[in-house]
């Protein structure tokens, strides 16, 4: 059934000279073997292209390719390009009857194209149905999945599952509502606070292209200034999508929009909706009903008609790596777009990744920033305490939080709401020795010892065991402290502190999404801040010392993105606001903090990865999987001539019981990886060169009995 010629069966090359120069001469005279349809039963075939090009629903990459199937004369009219489909796949040459192919288990598709004859010389086996007659895969749609799909060593049909959302008959039978016409023109609004705001939104309007890197100002506006960017690429008679990483930032923005635009003018499409109001959405944009998207990471692959402007929120949040293979980054997806359909590009948030600042620096966007003015008039004041000045306080030995923080808490209080940010949710997640510092470790395991919430023991993270009778193997020393406090103990301490006043928590379990302007203590963990009304009197960044300290590159990068966020949510200086940061102030990532120069953090540090040859500058992968199937696979793969592998290194063993990241060993398992690196531009030549290997080790996996190895390309994490 496959579009590619198969090779002929075995026995060729034992055959004598004088009958090898028969057949050559026979081949080279024969005309060109073409495929004799025949539907299933023996059924009338569709007298007019009667050969459909199906893309069946198999992730596995030796099957990334498209295959032919008869059409039968009853399909004619459904069976079009686009369409859902149903076909028998698996059956073989020795599954021919009556010059029939049958057998074969039922499987979706998607039929690509209809074709006069096929390329494949044997008998094909007929669709065996028409799932829906709605055609909700173009050639626009296709290219991008193809384009995503090679970029990340993948397969169509896994990206095309992150693209197209699962059936809904229900939905697919109510009509969508008819399109409206282009909206005004917006007035630029608070656009006008960046030095090339007002130009960028004008130039949007007037059905122009622009790309740019956006570098937000603190405060609730940038939901607005969303809004009106794609209100005036609406104006131009085009279509705009919007990837935001959480459904908190999707409602303010679906808020804004609605406010600009009323009902009916935008689409949101999030994993909340449920399935039927999701695939109602997106079949109102596939079929031109609705011309702006917003959503989250699934939103990248929208179906958006004539699009004009794609623009992403915030691209250094882990909620845009999608974790499903090919494990596609939305920033990644929407240049994809963006140079597809030569539209324009908004990349913005507070912060300002590597990745954006080499975007800039190559030349391929513009920087669209504020005055240094604009930014100490709506940035708050920023503190810092380092270790000097926890030496020095007699109250930071005593408690947790430095003279400074509780003054800075105790007056912010008499105004409004103050956030603290913890870095860790829960009660005592890791402790350490009260003298030294040094982790508290399990004799059994060397696992890290966890304090708990009703229980004066200490219990390993790792094996369970519980630990009454510890000591420091360092200093000799008894007394712990908590390494970093989660969430729920932070609050508990503070309630104790400040009686009279609510203690709030957000994190994992519950995340708020606002508060109101009362005075109340709100302890949070990173990226679950919620919005205060009226913004915050004070912020309490702590234990920075934290996340600056995990063993990763992007460690710095993430660490400013995170203080940042928290910090944004902050009254201006003006207005009393305060930021305390319990960090050492002479690190390069607090000093942006300080001087909320983020753009400056992000050109020094692409400017150092230049000179090691990281990325964003270089392209990088990652192959994991146990120690003999990695060695094997790096031996079998062809790489580009200037690709360097580095290691392999073992990975940590992932502990029973434990959440498992994707990618991970299994519980128990010991795994390494290596990391293969090429220069600019050879990207791609890597990236085809792990697919073939990993197609061709695939192909034989599925006749033996060889490991599995995860590809990833430009992996979050590379330490």
């Amino acid at each position: 059934m496959s579009s590619e010629n198969e090779p002929a069966g075995g026995g060729a090359d034992d055959a004598p000279p004088e009958q090898l120069a028969l057949i050559r001469e026979t081949v080279r005279r024969a005309k060109t073997p073409r495929a004799k349809p025949r539907t299933w039963r023996g059924a009338a075939l569709a007298k007019e292209r009667p050969v459909a090009r199906v893309l069946v629903d198999k992730g596995v990459l030796h099957l990334d390719r498209y295959f032919d199937y008869a059409v039968p004369e009853e399909l004619d009219g459904e069976a079009q390009p686009g369409v859902r489909v149903r076909v028998r796949f698996g059956a073989g040459r020795h599954r021919v009857r009556d010059g029939r192919r049958e057998g074969g288990g039922l499987i979706d598709g998607f039929l690509i194209e209809r074709l006069a004859e096929s390329d494949y010389s044997g008998p094909l086996a007929a669709l065996a149905q028409v799932v829906s007659p709605e055609r909700i895969l173009d050639e626009e749609l296709l290219g991008l999945v193809r384009a995503v799909a090679d970029r990340y060593a993948g397969s169509v049909a896994d990206v095309l599952q992150l693209a197209v959302p699962p059936r809904n008959a229900r939905a697919e039978k109510r009509p969508s509502p008819q399109p409206l016409p282009p909206p005004a023109p917006p007035e630029p609004g608070s656009w006008t606070r960046y030095e090339q705001g007002a130009a960028f939104v004008a130039a949007l309007a007037a059905g122009r292209a622009p790309r740019a890197v956006w570098n937000a100002l603190p405060g609730p506006q940038w939901a607005d200034e969303l809004a009106r960017a794609v209100t005036a690429t609406l104006a131009s008679g085009r279509g705009a999508l919007v990837v935001l990483p959480d459904g908190r930032a999707v409602a303010r923005v679906d808020a804004a929009l609605t406010a600009l635009l009323g009902e009916g003018r935008h689409a949101v499409l999030t994993a909340d909706a449920g399935p039927e109001k999701r695939y109602a959405q997106w079949l109102a944009v596939r079929r031109g009903a609705v011309r702006a998207v917003v959503g989250t990471r699934a939103a990248m692959f929208a179906p958006v008609r004539d699009l004009g402007l794609v623009a992403l929120w915030d691209d250094g949040d882990d909620s845009h790596s999608e974790p499903h293979a090919p494990q596609p980054h939305a920033r990644e997806v929407l240049l994809l777009r963006a140079a597809q359909d030569r539209c324009a590009f908004l990349l913005g948030a507070w912060n300002c990744t590597v990745d954006a600042a080499q975007l800039v620096e190559t030349g391929w966007a513009r920087p669209l920033v504020a005055a240094r003015e604009q930014v100490r008039a709506a940035a708050p004041l920023v503190r810092t305490v380092g270790d000097q000045d926890l030496a020095r306080d007699e109250a930071a030995r005593a408690a947790r939080l430095p003279t400074l923080a509780w003054q800075v808490v105790r007056d912010g209080l008499r105004h409004g709401p103050v956030l603290v940010q913890v870095p860790r949710r829960g009660y005592v997640p890791r402790m350490a020795c009260a003298s030294c510092r040094t982790p508290a470790r399990c004799r059994h395991c060397a696992g890290p010892l966890e304090g708990q919430e009703s229980a004066s023991a200490l219990r390993c993270g790792w094996c369970g065991r519980e630990e009454g009778d510890w000591h420091c193997p360092e200093c000799g020393g008894f007394r712990l402290r908590a390494q970093v406090v989660g969430a729920r103990r932070t609050a508990e301490e503070l309630g104790r502190a400040f009686p009279a006043v609510p203690v709030r928590t957000s994190g994992r379990e519950q995340v708020l999404d606002t508060v109101s302007q009362a005075p109340a203590l709100v302890v949070s963990t990173p990226g679950a801040e919620p919005v205060a009304e009226g913004g915050y009197t004070a912020a309490l960044l702590l234990d920075g010392w934290a996340m600056l300290g995990r063993p990763d590159l992007r460690a710095g990068e993430d660490a400013l993105r995170r203080w940042l966020a928290a910090a944004s949510l902050v009254r201006p200086q003006s207005a009393g606001g305060t930021v305390v940061a319990i960090a050492e102030p002479t690190l390069r990532p607090v000093q942006a903090l300080v001087r909320w120069d983020p753009v400056g953090h992000a050109v020094r540090e692409l400017g150092e990865r230049a000179e090691l040859g990281f990325p964003p500058v270089s392209r990088m992968a990652a192959v994991t999987g146990p120690p003999e199937a990695v060695v094997g696979f790096l031996r079998a793969v062809e790489l580009p001539g200037e690709a360097e592998v580095l290691g392999p290194v073992p990975l940590p063993v992932t502990a029973e019981g434990r959440p498992r990241r994707v990618g991970a060993p299994p519980p128990g398992e010991h795994w390494e990886r290596a990391l293969v690196r090429v220069p600019p531009g050879r990207g791609a030549a890597l990236a085809g060169a792990l697919k073939t290997a990993q197609a061709a080790r695939t192909a034989r996996g599925s006749r033996g009995s060889e490991e599995a190895v995860w590809v990833r390309i430009d992996p979050p994490d590379i330490g």
